[in-house]
């Protein structure tokens, strides 16, 4: 079963602003969020949701992951748009959770940090940052 698709951090923006019912969901481990920062929603109140795709630091799958995301987005039919760093960990999980059931899961395909540069660096070439979109540093 396909997940609904990619959208690049500027459409995952668009939708998060035109929808109430969407739900940014951050896939990443808890020390990327604490040291590389966060997407930022804080216009109207509403923040990302915090679930590990995997468990730092074995990195193994998160047992508990579809349960969790289940409790902050009970109805199956609201958008879910997933990002981690890249877009690997998220587009895995938009899958997981429409193998669940969830019918409108996105993944944020380049990520928060998108892809390493020339000087193997992120956050300056694609991803939620280099496109000037709201975060945070924790």
């Amino acid at each position: 079963m396909a997940y609904a698709g990619d959208l690049r951090p500027t459409e995952a923006w668009e939708m998060l602003r035109a929808d109430p019912s969407a739900q940014l969901i951050d896939v990443r481990t808890r020390p990327e969020w604490s040291f590389v920062g966060v997407p930022s929603l804080d216009a109207d109140g509403r923040k990302p949701v915090f679930i590990a795709w995997q468990v730092y630091p074995a990195m193994h799958a998160n047992p508990t992951f579809i349960d969790e995301v289940r409790r902050v987005a009970p109805s199956p039919d609201a958008p879910l748009l997933f990002i981690c760093r890249s877009g690997a960990r998220s587009r895995a999980a938009a899958e997981a959770m429409t193998e669940a059931g969830y019918r409108r899961c996105y993944n944020v395909a380049e990520g928060f940090e998108g892809q390493i540069d020339a000087e193997q660096h992120r956050g300056h070439k694609a991803g939620w940052k280099a496109a000037g979109l709201p975060w945070t540093q924790a």
